[in-house]
């Protein structure tokens, strides 16, 4: 326990740097536990801190998906069925992309290569919500137990959404332009150890590319919220005495539009601050999953009774899975 420990607070969690952070920014003559200096120690810490796991962790998922390209995931996926077929599904969308609007052209080329609908939809709500890099930056803030249980539900949602959408039959809702498009197989190449390698430090810098931004946005709202806003306010708005703050928390992450790399520091905060975890993660949830720009691409795709469908079982879904932490929350923090 003392070795996970250590792993946790000092090399996923990175204390040492907030230490350092601290001591530097006391040299220079600005108290850390002041507001403003609390706050700029908040900041570099939490983007130093998401940047390095972000690129490492990017590197090392980037390198794994060199293995599973398009078509190799289209073959593989096409050998099981039923509800297997929804778990493969969801598990692939793990080590694919890290947004929704990116898993999107994803789900399109599984949908007119003839994978059934229900699996194709596992895969796109598995794919920005469950993703193996929010995993590692999950445990580093807010330990291990809560990282495996939010994947676990994450993924047990995925299932679920595309088994309801496969018995009922929605395949008359996708465009006709996606189900009679033609499905070119392209050859595999043969990559070698060093075109992996490449392919890899290109993902991090694409990756990198996309998301710093938002990082920097979500840290920094996770500084004002940290050391600015009162703590009643978050207490009275998202914590145990608001019974509907599952419900408001998901509803104002559905419009956002953001990946969880810049979502988890808004999450740390809120926490710290007396919100509760399960409405912390549903939010979370909320933000990565139904982002509005994702949600009006998709639309271009299926037609508006699926894209409700869709949508009515994530939030429904989302918010029972933002209750069940509340209740068990005890248990994980």
């Amino acid at each position: 326990m003392t070795i996970w420990q250590f792993a946790q607070d000092q090399i996923l969690g990175m204390k040492w740097l907030n230490d350092w952070i601290g001591h530097l920014l006391q040299s220079f003559g600005l108290d850390s536990y002041s507001r403003l200096g609390g706050s700029v120690q908040f900041f570099l810490y939490d983007v130093i801190k998401i940047t390095l796991l972000l690129c490492c962790f990017i590197f090392v998922i980037s390198y794994i998906q060199s293995y599973f390209p398009p078509e190799k995931s289209k073959r593989i996926l096409g050998r099981f069925h039923g509800i297997g077929a929804n778990s493969m599904s969801a598990l692939l969308g793990t080590v694919t992309p890290f947004c929704s609007c990116s898993s999107i052209p994803l789900f399109i080329g599984f949908t007119s290569a003839g994978l059934p609908i229900g699996v194709t939809f596992s895969f796109l709500i598995s794919s920005p919500m469950v993703d193996l890099g929010s995993l590692v930056l999950l445990m580093s803030i807010f330990g291990a137990k809560v990282a495996v249980a939010y994947v676990v539900v994450g993924l047990m949602i995925a299932v679920i959404g595309g088994t309801m959408i496969e018995k009922l039959h929605m395949e008359k809702y996708v465009e006709q332009f996606i189900m009679t498009a033609e499905n070119v197989d392209i050859a595999v190449p043969n990559l070698t150890y060093r075109d992996r390698l490449f392919f890899a430090k290109d993902q991090v810098l694409d990756t990198f590319q996309k998301v710093f931004p938002y990082i920097l946005v979500g840290v920094g709202i996770g500084a004002v919220i940290h050391n600015w806003i009162p703590q009643s306010w978050i207490q009275t708005i998202l914590g145990s005495h608001n019974p509907l703050g599952v419900v408001l928390a998901t509803l104002v992450g559905v419009p956002m539009y953001a990946d969880i790399f810049g979502t988890i520091p808004v999450a740390e905060a809120l926490l710290s601050k007396g919100a509760q975890l399960g409405t912390v993660l549903s939010f979370m949830m909320a933000v990565t999953t139904l982002s509005l720009p994702s949600l009006i691409m998709l639309r271009k795709a299926v037609k508006p009774k699926l894209l409700v469908l869709f949508i009515c079982i994530c939030v429904i879904g989302i918010i029972l899975v933002g209750y069940l932490f509340n209740l068990f929350q005890f248990l994980l923090i």
